[in-house]
Parts: C-alpha cells; structure tokens; sequence
C-alpha cells in the first residue's frame, strides 16, 4: 500500500501534482519505513501518526483509493477544492480585478488559484498557519503586519495587510479564500472583508451541489 499526498484536475481523474510522497526517484521506487500493519475483521488499516503528520492528513480527511497494474493499492489525498480548480480561478480572477487586491484561493494545504500576482510564486504555497487558524476556528482573520500572529515574514506571506476567510462546506473547513497587499499604509476593509466572506460562502455553496 502507498500513501500519497496530491490532487486531482477537475473532470479529468489526473493528478494536478503530488505534494508530499513516500517515492524517492519516481513510481519505480519505494522508500521503506519499516512499519507493518494488520488489515482487523472490519478492513481496516492505521496509518502511522508519522506518516500522517509529514504527509499532512488529519482526521477526518478524505482519501481516494486506487489500484495499479502492480496490484498496488495507493490511497491518496482528495481535495475538494480541486474538482473546483477552473471556477476557483475564475473567481480569484474576478475578484483581484475588482479589489486590485492579490487573491488567492487554497485548499487546506496549498494554494490552488491566484490572481492579481506572479503564480510561479504562489501556486501550491503551502498555507500560511493565518490560514490553518482561520480554518480551524472557522472565523475570518483580518491582520496586518505588526499583529502579534503575524508570524513567518520571511517565508512569503510578507502582507502588509490581509483578510483570510474560511471556506465551509458540509460542516468541513475544505479552503480559504485570502485578499492580500504588500503596499505599505493600505489596509482591508470591511469591503474587502465583506467580499472575502462572500466568495468563501459561493464556493462552499458550489461544493455542496
């Protein structure tokens, strides 16, 4: 069994790029762990609390099962947000043009859409620790750089000024959506806060359908 962390493409059932993996040196090649688990009565299997934390799963994560020619089974993380990459990206389009704000679109690990700014430095950020808050608690965050969880300045996520909104379908934090400048004295807005929220609710609504 492997155990991957990636991403589907929208409608077409490939993978949009792989994150983090237990291959070193491609498909062909397996790193060992040196862990064994028993299949119990019911089908079930662990995967290790080590595994978990580097591959990033959490409880309560969806995983996609597929089988290889090899007779290998590979479970692999799905991301909802994924099957919504194309309209994610039309959205942040609309929405940077409209607030001359960068705005980027993620799922719970990494950015999946940007607007408004370079995407060869953007596109599959990891997610600031801003976004895991703003996720985990399911409340918008609203900073700017001299707030104390302003954390990590040298790792990208340099915003003079941001807003984070959750995106919540079924219940589940699945992304957020983020409006961001590095213009120094700007700052967001309820306009911008407002235009946040709204955005995170519309692709959660467009989840749900």
């Amino acid at each position: 069994m492997r155990v991957e962390s990636g991403h589907r493409v929208s409608g077409r059932g490939q993978h949009l790029r792989m994150m983090d993996t237990l291959l070193e040196g491609g498909p062909a090649s397996l790193k060992a762990t040196g862990i064994v688990r028993r299949i119990d009565d019911l089908g079930r299997v662990v995967i290790p609390k080590e595994i978990r934390r580097s591959l990033r799963i959490r409880e309560g994560d969806p995983l996609e099962i597929f089988v290889d020619q090899d007779g290998e089974v590979v479970l692999k993380k799905y991301s909802p947000m994924g099957e919504l990459s194309d309209f994610a990206q039309e959205y942040a389009d609309s929405l940077a043009e409209t607030t001359g704000y960068l705005t980027l679109i993620t799922d719970r690990d990494v950015v999946v859409a940007v607007a408004g700014g370079p995407r060869t430095e953007w596109l599959d950020r990891d997610v600031h620790a801003v976004v895991d808050k703003a996720m985990a608690s399911r409340q918008i965050q609203v900073l700017t750089a001299s707030d104390e969880d302003h954390e990590g300045m040298d790792d990208g996520w340099n915003f003079s000024a941001w807003v984070v909104a959750p995106i919540i379908a079924e219940g589940d934090p699945v992304g957020a959506v983020i409006l961001g400048t590095r213009e120094p004295g700007r700052s967001v807005g309820d306009l911008e806060e407002k235009l946040a929220e709204t955005a995170a609710g519309f692709l959660a609504k467009q989840m749900e359908h």
